[in-house]
């Protein structure tokens, strides 16, 4: 075994020993480090406003509005042109967010231990289907929601959780994938798990039936619950396999909805970025690819750690959703373990013979075979604040490994 293999093996076992623990919601300037008022974190590799997509766009005039920063939008993009408000990535913080990403500091986030190795990563609290932030929308509707998610369901959450010994998600993901799920865009098993072990905590320490009865509504009608604490736990598993000297592994896959980015394990917090492509996928009815943004958000968090279109066999309902076959689905698996260090220990597919899935991307791989990661996503409108247009898969432009394996040659060869 050479020693970049070596370094590799070690990149590759903390991820899949990473115990990530949903311990508790706190709100966002209170824990994520280095967050304050003027910060805006978004999803994907660094980006700034005149090359910000629409949903990013949105989402940043939402976020702003939220804060009581702004009224409106024309008030909000002054604000911005003025030079008040800084951007950041989510990752530089310790953070993930699915689509647009942008995560506020009054906003509720979900906290995920990883108590193997003592690193923790936060999530913001995902909002359900139509209007909605992430998308860019900031009608008052959305403004409402987001509101009524801080004051009410966030706090009563919080309470719940801290009356627990928290919810391992490490487990419960690896129980949704032998329930039809891959864990990025079908997590209908896994939020009815994270209901299953939540409501008996708001039960019991709702002082309103009310409030309760919104509350686990709102999480049961929600199939893209449990997404963001599994995004947060694939972060802290992700994180403890970042910063291994030698390693080729990737720990970061990220879009914005202009650039694809990409972490090296070995090559410290730098990024390498390309232009993001627009997924190929199924669309709803009304909208064609002409409507569609650029592959955005920072959920690609879940096939850096092993799932997501990299479980697809374990998931094979989901080409009603992405399009192609069950046979694609499972394609989509055996290919990417052509381009990985390992076989998980822990996340297993059933249809496979409970074979582990692909974990742990290798750059040398990737470029040596000429395959890229597959990932399967959301497709955003172009447009802020229209939404979610369709589904399908898309994979990172081959130009970003190229050249973090070229930086990789030149830090640890020349």
């Amino acid at each position: 075994m050479s020693n970049i293999d070596q370094q590799n093996a070690i990149a590759v076992e903390r991820m899949m020993t990473a115990r990530p623990i949903l311990t508790g919601i706190a709100t966002a300037r209170d824990v994520i480090p280095g967050m304050r008022e003027n910060l805006l974190l978004h999803a994907g590799p660094p980006v700034e406003w005149d090359r910000m997509s629409g949903p990013m766009r949105g989402a940043v005039i939402g976020a702003l509005i939220l804060e009581g920063l702004a009224t409106d939008e024309t008030s909000a993009v002054g604000l911005v042109k003025s030079g008040q408000i800084e951007f950041a990535p989510c990752h530089h913080h310790n953070t993930v967010g699915p689509m647009a990403g942008v995560t506020s500091a009054s906003m509720k986030v979900y906290v995920v231990e990883n108590i193997t190795h003592g690193n923790v990563a936060y999530s913001n609290l995902n909002e359900g289907y139509g209007k909605v932030l992430r998308y860019g929308a900031y009608s008052p509707e959305v403004i409402t929601k987001l509101r009524w998610m801080n004051d009410e369901m966030g706090p009563l959450l919080a309470e719940a959780l801290s009356e627990s010994e928290g919810i391992d998600i490490r487990a419960l993901l690896a129980e949704a994938l032998h329930m039809g799920d891959e864990g990025h865009n079908r997590n209908k098993a896994g939020s009815l798990l994270f209901l299953k072990q939540l409501a008996p905590l708001i039960g019991g320490v709702a002082k309103e039936t009310i409030l309760e009865a919104d509350v686990l509504q709102f999480l049961g009608d929600n199939a893209l619950s449990v997404l963001n604490p599994v995004m947060a736990a694939c972060k802290a598993m992700a994180d403890a396999a970042h910063g291994v000297e030698g390693s080729t592994l990737v720990t970061t896959m990220a879009r914005n909805g202009t650039d694809f980015g990409i972490r090296v394990s070995g090559l410290g917090e730098s990024w390498f970025t390309a232009p993001a492509d627009v997924p190929d996928g199924l669309y709803f009815p009304g909208f064609t690819s002409e409507d569609a943004n650029a592959d955005i958000g920072d959920s690609t968090i879940t096939e850096t750690t092993g799932i997501g279109a990299f479980a697809m066999a374990a998931a094979p309902a989901i080409v009603t959703f992405i399009s192609g076959t069950p046979q694609d689905a499972l394609n989509s698996t055996l290919e990417m373990y052509e381009i990985t260090a390992a076989e998980h220990s822990y996340f297993t597919i059933p249809v496979l013979e409970f074979r582990g899935t692909p974990t742990g991307i290798d750059i040398r791989k990737v470029v040596e075979l000429g395959i890229t990661p597959r990932v399967n996503t959301g497709i955003a409108h172009k447009e802020a604040g229209i939404g979610q247009v369709g589904a399908g898969l898309v994979r990172p432009p081959m130009g970003i490994f190229e050249a973090a394996l070229m930086a990789y040659a030149e830090t640890y060869l020349s």
